[in-house]
Order: structure tokens, then C-alpha cells, then sequence
């Protein structure tokens, strides 16, 4: 089954790119979609945060908003799926048009704003259990009067069906909401999670944070120890970018909003690697940008991470890729005798704190 997801991949990128998206989603949903064939190789399972990954491909938030189609995307070959971000009541985002996309650059702007029909939608569907690991991605509503309160509202209303949670509060896109990372309110806004996830019991789900690539180097000490004074289960590097590196498409350049895509790749490894080195190892990171080859998703892991998501990539890349960076973790591992990835995590990270950005953001 050729193209993205079964369809034509040149008839997709030829379309307006939401409408594109949507028509994925309902060709998954009539399960017209490339099954993995067999088992994963042993040596890519992960066990991180309690969890065991039969390998450390995810699919990121941003495809699957709203939960439809978890189940397919699993079959397809990602070790996990995450889902959302999901506000705790429907909000349509920003005003259309606000998703752009270069071919040239393989990379995308948007600027959705948690367009999303809400949990309580999400919730019903995820009650049909999918066979695998689904992570959920938790947002604030656009006119909350208390942002803090609709993520601990969340952890409570999506528990029964979340393997883990995932705190955004690195979105572009949202005015306001990447403040909640600033030291002092990413403490009150994780002791009020971390209150409404202990309520759940011994068996809470694990929560992670996601944040943005933008964050001063100086700031990154600081504010990964406030995520592991509040005892999270591991950090998620990083969310779209409003950088604008090594973009050269014109047409992005003039849109506002988060970037993702091959372009993000340096920025978002850069930033991987010095939350690595500034939690010493102890916390799982979840690494994400740019990731659009199997050397792309070698050189996260190298730069301290445990587990990898991506998207825009398959948008250009389409499903094969996943098969593509299994076969490249393998043959990595086979290089080093190493029999699971452990002895990769982190061994680059060095390197990739050091490597030089340049200091234009838009």
C-alpha cells in the first residue's frame, strides 16, 4: 500500500493541508492503512515510566486530537500513540487559514490553537480500549479564567483510559500559555496536577511535561528542577518552534506560529541534550522535532532520549519511515553488541549541548 497512510501521497500534499489532514483520519478510520507486519525486534523494547514499549516510535499530539484513531495507528507500527491536546471543553482554535506547509524545507507552520471537540468527546472513545500504549495530551481552554485548574480537572476526567499524561504547556499558539513555564508557576501548576493525580491512587498514570524549544539555555536548570522537585515522570523535548532556523521557503517565513519539521531538528536535539545533561540521566525524556530519517531518530537517542515521537515527517515521508527507523536502531544496536538501547541513550549528549545556534527568533 503505497503513499501516506493508503492514499496517494502527491494527491494529499496537493491538498488544502487540513483538509488533507481530515481525509487521512477518515481513511484510518475505514481501515484503509499499511498493517506492520510481525513483531518488533526484542532489542527495541523500552521500559520507561512503568511502561513497557514494544518500541520507542510514538506517534506525536497534533494527529490524532481527538482519539480517533489510536487503534489504527498503533497497527501500523508505533510502539505508542498520543493523543490530544485535548482542552477540557470544545474549542474550535484560531481562525483558518492557519496551517502551511513546504515541500521544499519538509517542514510545517501552524497555528491551530487546541482546536479540539474536548475531553469529555475523547473520553467516550478511548473507552473502547486500544491494544497498546496511548498517552493524552492535556491543554487549558483558550478563555479559561484558571488554566491550572483545567489541567488537574483533566488528569482526573481522562485517568480511567490515559496510560500516561502529558502536561502541554508549550504551545505557540495559545496567548499566554507558555508563561506556565516560568519557575514559579510551573511549581504551583504541578503541585495542583500532582494533588488531583495522588488522589487517583497507586495506580495514577505517568505524568510528563512537554516543553517548548524556545526556552533560554540559562533557564533550562532551573526549570527541568522544578519538574523533578514535583516529582514527574519524565519531560517531553519539545513542541514546535517560533524559530525560524534553516527555514528558506519564503511562504513560511511570513506565517506566524509554531514550526515543525526537518528545519527544528537542530534546535530541539540542542535543547534535548542540555535537559539531558541538566537532570543527569534521572528523568526519561521523550524526544521530538525535526525526526525524518532513522539517523535522525539515532541521533535523539544519542542525545538523551529514551522514547521518540514525530509527525510532520510522515506528512513527507509517509508510513514507511517508521519501518526505516526501526531498521536503523537495530543495526546501531548490532554495531555496539548493545542488546536494547540503553547503552545509546545520552552518549552523544555532549556533542549535541554544544553545537551553536543562531540567535533569531520570530
Amino acid at each position: 500500500m503505497s503513499g501516506l497512510f493508503g492514499l496517494g501521497q502527491t494527491l494529499l500534499l496537493a491538498l488544502d493541508p487540513e483538509r488533507a489532514h481530515d481525509l487521512t483520519l477518515k481513511t484510518l478510520e475505514l481501515g484503509v492503512y499499511p498493517r506492520s507486519s510481525g513483531s518488533d525486534d526484542p532489542r527495541l523494547k523500552q521500559a520507561v515510566f512503568g511502561l513497557d514499549f514494544p518500541n520507542p516510535i510514538g506517534m506525536a499530539p497534533g494527529f490524532d486530537k481527538d482519539a480517533r484513531v489510536p487503534h489504527q495507528l498503533l497497527e501500523m507500527g508505533f510502539g505508542f500513540v498520543e493523543v490530544g491536546t485535548l482542552t477540557p471543553r470544545a474549542q474550535s482554535g484560531n481562525p483558518a487559514p492557519r496551517l502551511f506547509r513546504s515541500h521544499r524545507d519538509r517542514a510545517i507552520v501552524n497555528r491551530l490553537g487546541f482546536n479540539n471537540e474536548g475531553q469529555d468527546a475523547a473520553l467516550t472513545r478511548l473507552a473502547r480500549r486500544p491494544r497498546g500504549i496511548v498517552g493524552v495530551n492535556l491543554g487549558a481552554n483558550r478563555d479559561s479564567t484558571d488554566r491550572i485548574a483545567d489541567y488537574a480537572d483533566g488528569i482526573t476526567r481522562m485517568a480511567p483510559v490515559a496510560d500516561y499524561f502529558t502536561i502541554n504547556i508549550s504551545s505557540p499558539n495559545t496567548p499566554g500559555l507558555r508563561d506556565l513555564q516560568a519557575p514559579r508557576k510551573l511549581d504551583a501548576l504541578l503541585g495542583k496536577v500532582q494533588e488531583a493525580r495522588k488522589a487517583l491512587g497507586p495506580k495514577a498514570p505517568p505524568l510528563l511535561v512537554k516543553l517548548a524549544p524556545d526556552l533560554a539555555d540559562a533557564d533550562l536548570p532551573e526549570v527541568a528542577a522544578v519538574i523533578e522537585q514535583n516529582e514527574a515522570d519524565g519531560i517531553i523535548v519539545s513542541n514546535t518552534t517560533l524559530a525560524r532556523d534553516n527555514l528558506r521557503d519564503e511562504t513560511l517565513l511570513r506565517e506566524a506560529g509554531g514550526m515543525s519539521g526537518r528545519p527544528a531538528f537542530l534546535r530541539t536535539t540542542r535543547m534535548l541534550a542540555r535537559v539531558h545533561q541538566a537532570t543527569e540521566g534521572r528523568l526519561p525524556l521523550i524526544g521530538v522535532g525535526g525526526l525524518d530519517s532513522g539517523e535522525a531518530a539515532l541521533a535523539k537517542i544519542e542525545a538523551g532520549a529514551s522514547l521518540i515521537q514525530l509527525y510532520t515527517a510522515l506528512v513527507f515521508e509517509g508510513p514507511g519511515l517508521i519501518g526505516r527507523i526501526k531498521d536503523t536502531l537495530v543495526r546501531a544496536m548490532a554495531r555496539e553488541n548493545a542488546d536494547n538501547l540503553k547503552p545509546l541513550i545520552g552518549r552523544r549528549a555532549g556533542e549535541w549541548s554544544e553545537k551553536e545556534l543562531p540567535d533569531v527568533v520570530v
